[in-house]
């Protein structure tokens, strides 16, 4: 078992301009957007007397849009240049970002390494693989795992995010592999999987602290996610390849994930890692000619891969 960080750095549609007082300041193609992260409990870049702090100062000031809480949910401030949705190319894929209700664009950056690791674990085993994505959202996982070439089905509750998922995969030329798309709650779906007698060589999850299903089936992390890995043991097939955990506001050390995938380890054999996703700031300009590149905490996740 070994700890790893895993982070995504800067590219050319994405970008972690600055983070602290609990919010963060990102760029998603050439719009600006401020939304709250409670993980930033730092000071910001531009707080400080940099070079580069100015220009931050006046991006943040600036941002063409900005997320505000009220009560569970909020709503975004927005310039009337910025449109409802649009393109972005990230970690080799094409994903629509629409601000939501939640603060969720749709895009998930962090996952960036798990894309990576999920399009190496699929080219590397040299046959046809099998891949469940289990509350799959707007489909990054599932698209990158299609992109190396698995069948994959997809289960996500929200049929709003299915939808969403989809698209993704016609932006990203994906409209030909083989995806399955489903509309359930993940619990549900696997118990009828494994009646169904059909197996997977490969399974992702990404649970979410509390949910509900699409019949209002209710979802609470510290009382189905035991379940669930339990029901993922039965579903896997005779030869699988890993399984792959995120997590996000749950709360939990990723060792909580880690431990999980011991049974497997030991009835399977490989390897499994767990540790952070962290999204790499921008290296701004100072007068030392280095910026801070901090890393910031946006979840867990546990791996496993015979």
């Amino acid at each position: 078992m070994k700890r790893i960080t895993l982070t995504t750095h800067p590219g050319e549609d994405y970008e972690l301009l600055d983070s602290g007082r609990e919010e963060k300041l990102e760029r998603y193609g050439i719009f600006v957007l401020a939304r709250p992260d409670p993980q930033a409990l730092w000071t910001k870049t531009a707080e400080g007397s940099s070079p580069g702090a100015q220009a931050l100062r006046e991006k943040w000031a600036n941002a063409d849009a900005r997320f505000v809480r009220k009560g569970r949910e909020g709503e975004w401030a927005v310039k009337p240049a910025v449109p409802g949705e649009w393109e972005v190319e990230f970690g080799g894929l094409k994903f629509l970002i629409r601000p939501t209700s939640f603060k969720h664009t749709g895009l998930f950056p962090e996952q960036e390494p798990n894309w990576a690791w999920l399009r190496e674990a699929v080219a590397a085993s040299g046959r046809p693989v099998n891949v469940l994505n289990l509350f799959g959202y707007t489909g990054g996982a599932t698209l990158a795992a299609a992109q190396a070439g698995a069948i994959v089905v997809h289960v996500d509750a929200s049929k709003t995010a299915v939808a969403w998922a989809r698209e993704n995969a016609v932006r990203s030329g994906l409209t030909d592999k083989p995806i399955r798309w489903i509309v359930e709650d993940a619990l549900l779906f696997v118990r009828r999987e494994i009646k169904r007698g059909n197996h997977y060589d490969l399974i992702v999850m990404d649970p979410p602290a509390f949910g509900h299903g699409p019949k209002d089936e209710l979802w609470k992390i510290e009382e189905h996610l035991l379940e669930l890995m339990k029901l993922c043991k039965e579903l896997l097939s005779e030869h699988p390849l890993g399984i792959q955990m995120s997590g996000y506001a749950a709360g939990y050390s990723p060792l909580a994930f880690a431990y999980n995938l011991e049974p497997f380890v030991q009835a399977y054999g490989g390897v499994f890692e767990y540790g952070d996703l962290t999204i790499e700031e921008k290296v701004h300009s100072t007068s030392s000619g280095q910026g801070s590149g901090r890393l910031l905490p946006c979840g867990i996740f546990a791996r496993w891969r015979v």
